[in-house]
């Protein structure tokens, strides 16, 4: 109808908590995410991080609160949450092709449709001309570009990261960020990037969100107001030194507190 205007898309957290048993995990997490932001979660080790992906994403069912979706989904946007993990999840009997076309496979469309979208998917990510090669062929990096090839195809409302890169070397790691500083501004990502590195969460966010530990609870929610590609550059470097002290200061105990905790 002329005259209005849709609603703005967003990720809506209210009030999530979640115990495994006796033990509670999170406590009373509330956040918004808005359309095109990228928000990283950071805290001390047990603070209940990836359980609030998983919680996000529906892969755990939260004890209280609740997690949705406001506003409509964006244009051909097949799954409204999509993860990618740490440690890249591919299935090594499937070349980089068929990994990235797996989660397609139970979506009601033509062969031509899903075809298209995974020559996309991998154009996107500079992998058109590694499509026949099987995972064990692939470097650590490539192997995530995979996964986020993956990730994309199905051109998912937020997407959930999972410490995406700690499993990488510090040069392939750097590669990385700048391939996703690419891609994020290409798509206008919108997501939820896990790290326990601060340095990564204040190269690759819009805002930083800080657990304290068991329970986790919002400490903080930091704003970067420095656009992420001028991040690199000597004039940021100050700037960003100071949040990133403010960040540890806020973690630095409680990380020591589990750093010598028995498991």
């Amino acid at each position: 109808m002329a005259g209005v205007t849709r609603p703005a898309f967003e990720l809506v957290v209210e009030g999530v908590s979640h115990a495994y048993g006796a033990t509670t995990a999170l406590e009373n997490i509330s956040f918004r995410v808005a359309a095109g932001e990228i928000v990283a979660v950071i805290g001390p080790s047990g603070c209940g991080k990836s359980t609030l992906l998983g919680i996000i994403g529906g892969l755990i069912a939260p004890t209280a609160g609740s997690v949705g979706v406001r506003g409509p989904l964006p244009e051909d946007s097949l799954n409204p949450f999509t993860f990618v993990f740490q440690d890249f999840a591919l299935l090594p009997w499937r070349d980089t092709r068929a990994n990235v076309m797996l989660p397609l496979e139970h979506h009601k469309l033509d062969a031509e449709e899903k075809q298209a979208r995974v020559d996309d998917a991998l154009a996107r990510t500079g992998l058109t001309e590694f499509a026949g090669a099987l995972p064990k062929q692939l470097s650590g990096g490539m192997k995530q570009r995979v996964g986020i090839a993956r990730a994309l195809v199905v051109k998912p409302a937020v997407l959930l990261m999972d410490e995406p890169l700690s499993a990488l070397d510090g040069q392939t790691r750097e590669l990385l960020m700048d391939d996703f500083e690419a891609i994020w501004a290409r798509e206008n990502t919108t997501g939820v990037y896990v790290t326990h590195n601060l340095d990564e969460a204040l190269r690759m966010a819009d805002r930083v969100l800080a657990l304290c530990r068991r329970p986790g609870r919002v400490r903080e929610i930091v704003a970067i107001d420095i656009p992420r590609g001028e991040r690199i550059k000597p004039a940021a470097l100050v700037e960003l030194a100071a949040l990133r002290e403010k960040l540890w200061g806020h973690i630095r105990e409680e990380a020591r507190m589990a750093d010598r905790e028995v498991v």
